[in-house]
């Protein structure tokens, strides 16, 4: 792949990862209830979620799930269900009362749950296999001396994890720091009632693509 070819897709790559998204905002909710430190092992999980897809469409099984109607729905359901049952815990999780005399804290998001929930999260979404599948042949290059299909697409995927954990890590960071500010007990109950509505709608996303279909 030319340098060039190679920068244009890296600049998309990032403006992309910008773009609001399920994954974006998952990180952003994550950083901002647990801290910088859990939205990270988050990310690491979507960058691991992300290796797969990238070998999906790399050996063409994207295509399959694509051209299955039931495979594809049956992944959508899975992520759905996924997603509400981090909306029951969000709905229900406890504050942490800082200071002197403070009752129990609330245990914190371990890093390898963390990273468990962004694998999850990005593995249970088949649409980001058909996405590579529609974003990376405007890259690809063609005729004599061009490398073969599957480095191409393994390099572009490569590419686009660093562009995602690049711009993941900059929004986890923020949101972190931002939470770091506001323990307040009636700012933590808004985050996790707010969480838990957003993971409702993000589910609801997931079974919508069931109806709208994988080329939507």
């Amino acid at each position: 792949m030319e340098l060039s070819t190679w920068l244009s897709f890296f600049a998309a790559s990032v403006f992309l990862s910008f773009a609001p998204g399920p994954d974006n905002i998952f990180v952003l909710l994550q950083s901002a209830s647990h801290g910088f430190r859990a939205g990270f092992f988050v990310i690491l999980g979507l960058c691991t979620g992300l290796v797969f897809q990238t070998l999906c469409a790399t050996l063409g099984l994207a295509a399959v799930v694509a051209a299955s109607p039931w495979l594809f729905a049956a992944i959508c359901i899975a992520g759905a269900l996924y997603l509400l049952w981090l909306a029951w815990g969000a709905w229900h999780a406890p504050v942490v009362v800082e200071g002197p005399g403070a009752a129990a804290r609330a245990p914190l998001l371990l890093p390898a749950a963390a990273w468990r929930r962004g694998t999850i999260m990005n593995i249970t979404n088949p649409k980001v296999q058909i996405f590579f599948l529609a974003f990376f042949p405007q890259f690809l290059e063609k005729g004599t001396g061009a490398s073969p299909v599957w480095v191409q697409m393994l390099l572009m995927g490569l590419t686009f994890i660093l562009a995602t954990l690049i711009v993941f890590t900059f929004i986890a960071y923020f949101a972190g720091a931002v939470a770091s500010r506001l323990r307040k007990p009636a700012f933590q109950r808004v985050m996790n009632k707010g969480s838990a509505v957003i993971f409702v709608l993000l589910a609801l996303s997931a079974l919508w693509q069931i109806v709208s279909g994988p080329v939507s």
